[in-house]
């Protein structure tokens, strides 16, 4: 069985990035790795419901109920399950640009506590219980502020789920920093699972590199 390893942080953190780096240092020293990247955007239903919520078809992000968007994360998440498990079952290390924790910390950045503590244990049970989803030997967290990661969004290529410039959750930079927060929250609840690593204006190759060393021991 293959380790699992989730990179996550804001919109504009550098996610993708480090993700795709990390297959990269992986298969250069060797091992066997497989991306996936969140929410999929391949035809499913799911995708495509997210695709419209993200262009801001369902409305703003406070209109949106929380529990009914994590569901649509969360169901993008178990339709890739079977390819998910075969991959952990065929390859070293298997990593995912955005899962399980990015469903937590952006629908919980919607509810103050103890409201929020509610959800995040409900999404939990969802991903992680009813839909057997398996869980990260690692996160990675990649800790940007929301300033800064607005200003990397802002630089991407066009993204084929949006025509906006940015999504209903990039555009919103209060939103972001209290989705940061609740990150945050997240790693202290759980510190031997989650490593947080400062994004932001440093050299991609510094912060990959120390992504590495926090995934090499567990190959």
């Amino acid at each position: 069985m293959g380790a699992l390893v989730a990179i996550e942080g804001i919109d504009g953190a550098g996610k993708g990035t480090q993700a795709a780096l990390l297959v990269d240092h992986a298969e250069r020293a060797g091992h066997t790795a497989r991306l996936f990247s969140f929410p999929l955007y391949d035809g499913n239903p799911f995708s495509e419901a997210i695709a419209a919520y993200l262009n801001g078809s369902f409305g703003s992000v406070d209109e949106v109920h929380h529990e009914l968007a994590g569901l649509l994360y969360a169901c993008d998440r178990h339709h890739a399950r079977p390819a998910m498990v075969a991959a952990l079952d065929e390859c070293d290390l298997v990593v995912c640009d955005r899962y399980v924790p990015s469903n937590l910390a952006h629908q919980g950045a919607k509810l103050e506590e103890p409201a929020r503590t509610v959800l995040v244990d409900w999404l939990l049970e969802v991903e992680y219980g009813e839909f057997a989803l398996p869980r990260p030997d690692l996160v990675v967290l990649l800790d940007a502020p929301a300033a800064l990661a607005q200003e990397q969004v802002s630089r991407k290529a066009p993204r084929a789920y949006t025509e906006r410039s940015r999504d209903i959750h990039e555009e919103a930079e209060d939103y972001l920093e209290t989705t940061r927060a609740v990150y945050g929250s997240l790693a202290a609840r759980d510190p031997d699972a989650w490593t947080t690593v400062v994004s932001g204006s440093r050299e991609i190759s510094d912060i990959g590199a120390e992504i590495w060393e926090a995934v090499r021991p567990l190959l």
